[in-house]
């Protein structure tokens, strides 16, 4: 799991459309706490700092240690508004958590073992179909990922869910089948090279098919 990121907030009391456009342009982004049965804290970030740690990706699956005034927070932020041009944050709802908390979050896919894969070694293509899976999990023990080992596949398996080793108490939010992650499939060269073998043939056929007609016409002539 990902270490924990830090940002310091300030209570705030003005809410609304009105008061949010006023704080963005004190480059200041409205927040909200809310969760563990506790009452809703409205706070601000400092801008530069937020958008620092949306764009680096992490937010979502990455606990915050939020400090507002003498207050600190255990936070997991679920949502973020953003501008639909400029890309910047306008808005942000943080959950609290705590050991006992659960949550659906989306954990990458990881693929190792590539080089000791029989399938990756004669050429198979990986056509992956999840690049994320929904997992049910602890918010204090977020993986950084789901691992899937390649080095018993060959060309033409199909990898599923079960194939996937589950970090300790995280489960797929889908649990009613087996899914498919991804599909190994056969080297494009050769399947270009197996089309092209059939057209030559096809084309011999032909040609043999019209000499022989060419034969039979002048037999009878």
């Amino acid at each position: 799991m990902s270490k924990n990121y830090a940002l310091q907030a300030e209570a705030r009391d003005r809410v609304g459309k009105g008061a949010a456009r006023a704080l963005r342009r004190e480059n200041k982004v409205p927040a909200v706490i809310y969760g563990d049965g506790k009452e809703p804290i409205t706070i601000t970030l400092p801008e530069k700092e937020i958008n620092l740690e949306y764009n680096k990706g992490h937010m979502f699956t990455t606990l915050c240690d939020l400090s507002v005034g003498s207050d600190k927070h255990l936070v997991l932020a679920r949502d973020v508004q953003s501008h639909v041009v400029k890309g910047t944050v306008e808005h942000v709802d943080f959950l609290r958590v705590s050991p006992k908390t659960k949550i659906a979050v989306s954990v990458p896919v990881q693929f190792i073992n590539e080089e000791q894969s029989p399938a990756i070694q004669d050429k198979g293509v990986m056509n992956i179909i999840r690049y994320e899976v929904e997992l049910v999990c602890q918010a204090t023990s977020i993986p950084d990922a789901i691992e899937i080992d390649l080095t018993p596949f060959q060309i033409g398996d199909t990898i599923k869910i079960s194939n996937a080793t589950m970090p300790a108490g995280a489960k797929p939010v889908i649990d009613d089948r087996d899914f498919t992650i991804a599909v190994i499939a056969a080297p494009r060269r050769a399947e270009a090279t197996d089309d092209a073998a059939e057209g030559a043939e096809g084309e011999e056929a032909a040609a043999e098919a019209g000499e022989e007609k060419a034969e039979e016409a002048a037999a009878e002539e």
